[in-house]
């Protein structure tokens, strides 16, 4: 039984058929989604059409985006928002084209359905973003934080390795989870093309979005798996990336 942690989508339906391909997933295995499916290429409700389906084949676990949440709004209100619609929102609208009201509906309980954080039985926290509250995700005052939070991923990325963690300077956020798994801040933002880690801490967001790659990895092994660079799968497109 393998599980495997993949991050941020972005539209990118090519990309993940890349990924699952090259996993040969087995009945047994486990797949753990990091947020934002939409928003980016132009295949995002068809990204999460294949999710939909791919949940009755295998065992999957959704956990939500801050790109997600936007789509959610959207496709219950029929309200624009603005910020949205600049970063990939106008491609998710128009991926929705060919879509029935009735498939909209389906993939809103989709997103409606997305789970904040998910931790495993081995004590290992998956969620989108971060979290800030000292007592762990589940004492998190503001849960949009869950979905838009970067503290965490800077934390870990600055911290000073000759801190002990029994020492009172340690971060208490560290010291709930045997590891954490986060997406949300593109790796491409630090000159990395695969999953960071930091302290206990694994980004997994690799730009699928802009010019980077999809990326999976196994969370017991730590063996990473990619798709080719996500924009040359999409040549006529831009994605994310502001020319």
């Amino acid at each position: 039984m393998r599980t495997f942690a993949i991050g941020d989508i972005h539209g990118g339906l090519k990309a993940l058929l890349q990924v699952l391909n090259i996993l040969e997933i087995k009945d047994e295995d486990t797949l753990i989604f990091m947020g934002d499916y939409v928003d980016g290429w132009s295949e995002s409700a068809q990204v999460v059409q294949f999710l939909i389906e791919l949940s009755g084949k295998f065992n999957c676990v959704f956990i939500k985006g801050n790109h997600d949440v936007w789509c959610e709004d959207w496709l219950r209100s029929g309200e624009v928002y603005p910020t949205w619609y600049m970063h990939g929102g106008k491609e998710t609208i128009e991926s929705y084209e060919t879509f029935s009201n009735e498939d909209k509906k389906q993939h809103l309980k989709f997103f409606e359905s997305l789970k904040m954080y998910h931790i495993d039985e081995n004590n290992r926290l998956f969620l989108h973003a971060g979290f800030t509250s000292m007592h762990g995700v589940e004492k998190e005052v503001f849960k949009t934080t869950l979905y838009f939070d970067r503290t965490l991923w800077e934390m870990a990325l600055t911290m000073d390795q000759s801190i002990e963690k029994t020492s009172e300077l340690y971060p208490k956020r560290l010291t709930h989870y045997h590891e954490i798994y986060i997406g949300h801040t593109p790796t491409l933002n630090y000159n990395e093309y695969a999953p960071m880690n930091a302290v206990n801490v694994w980004n997994i967001d690799t730009g699928a979005a802009f010019f980077g790659k999809l990326s999976a990895i196994n969370i017991d092994t730590k063996e990473v798996f990619q798709s080719d660079v996500v924009k040359d799968l999409y040549p006529e497109e831009v994605g994310r990336n502001k020319s």
